[in-house]
């Protein structure tokens, strides 16, 4: 005996039509505008009248406010944590940054600022300025100037000097001040660049720049030594 599916005349949707009419449920008409029926969006009642009439009539009952009575703008402020004050955020920001620049320094750039001196040896490259500025010579030894007149910052200067050099020092400190009370330059300050710069010194010197700030900033002066002194030959006045 053969089954449906194998007589190739199995439809097993031939009732779904006869189905679907059973189970249809039956919609309400929908009645739909006659053509002639009014109707609020009816492009009749669109209003074609030019926009600028249409404004100042819609604006003809409206009130110019007052220059002295005006709700001012509100702005988004920020609520520092340990201030009872409201201040706008890029107010706090610029505040919070000259906070972290008087009390750690944060952002300030020594060899960006007037006060900034450095010097090379003929020959010498500018970068080694730069490294010993960076902090890449471990300072060996260090002098402080400060308090003492011109003869006797001077006569330290170069007894400090001589003794580094005899120890094979090669990256010393020497702090001599920012001359903030001197009327006009400062003082030590001119006069140490003055000395690194002429004889005798300057034959034993490679290089010199402002300190960092963690070592006194442009109130002090690194400087960079030689083993042997530079010859006549070569020597020139620093740069």
């Amino acid at each position: 005996m053969n089954s449906p599916n194998s007589s190739g005349n199995f439809r097993p949707f031939k009732d779904l039509q006869a189905l679907l009419e059973e189970k249809a449920i039956e919609l309400k008409p929908v009645s739909t505008p006659k053509p002639n029926e009014s109707n609020e969006f009816d492009a009749k009642k669109v209003d074609e009248r030019p926009d600028r009439i249409i404004f100042e009539e819609a604006m003809a009952d409206v009130k110019k406010i007052s220059r002295s009575n005006f709700a001012a703008p509100s702005h988004t402020a920020f609520n520092h944590p340990n201030s009872d004050k409201n201040f706008e955020y890029d107010e706090y920001e610029c505040l919070l940054q000259l906070k972290e620049l008087i009390e750690f320094g944060t952002g300030f750039v020594v060899s960006l600022t007037p006060e900034y001196v450095e010097g090379t040896a003929n020959k010498a490259s500018p970068e080694v300025a730069r490294r010993l500025h960076r902090g890449y010579f471990s300072i060996q030894a260090h002098i402080d100037l400060h308090g003492l007149g011109v003869h006797a910052a001077h006569h330290a200067f170069d007894g400090f000097l001589n003794k580094s050099i005899m120890a094979g020092k090669r990256a010393v400190l020497i702090i001599h001040g920012r001359g903030l009370s001197s009327p006009y330059e400062p003082v030590l300050k001119t006069k140490v660049y003055q000395w690194l710069t002429t004889a005798p010194w300057h034959k034993w010197v490679i290089a010199f720049t402002s300190a960092r700030l963690c070592d006194g900033g442009t109130g002090a002066t690194y400087v960079l030594l030689r083993h042997q002194p530079l010859t006549k030959r070569f020597r020139k006045k620093f740069l």
